[in-house]
């Protein structure tokens, strides 16, 4: 995927390299990374958000006590990109409402178009003119 937005060379960097170290880049290691790539905290605990050997994501490091409002919003993305999980219980907290209540929000669109790039492209619209009757 071309023109990725990226918060900083850091953030960059790290969303490369964590690709490469798993050696693999679908849509559900992109937009995990991408995500987790966005705050320095994440990417400075991702050993503790994610198990390498294993291949998927450690839930259970969403309350550490390295956690802010911030990161922890960054994870619940990551986390529901990854494989649809929310938190039992707390299911609200993985909504729109409460995810993109943070200075991370326009990376959040970002993440979303990397998990889901089938749906967000931007088709050329044929010009459509419909009468009132027709609506």
């Amino acid at each position: 995927m071309k023109n990725i937005r990226f918060v900083g060379k850091e953030h960059e960097a790290f969303y490369y390299n964590m690709l490469d170290a798993t050696g693999n880049t679908d849509v559900y290691h992109r937009a995990f990374f991408y995500t987790m790539g966005i705050s320095k905290e994440t990417r400075d605990h991702i050993r503790s958000l994610f198990d390498f050997e294993e291949n998927c994501i450690k839930t259970q490091n969403l309350t550490a006590a390295w956690q802010t409002g911030g990161t922890i919003r960054l994870c619940r993305l990551a986390f529901n990109l990854w494989n649809g999980w929310t938190e039992e219980g707390k299911e609200r907290y993985s909504t729109p409402y409460e995810l993109f209540d943070c200075r991370f929000a326009p990376y959040f669109f970002e993440a979303i178009r990397l998990r889901y790039p089938e749906y967000c492209r931007n088709p050329e619209r044929p010009a459509l003119q419909l009468s009132v009757k027709e609506l």
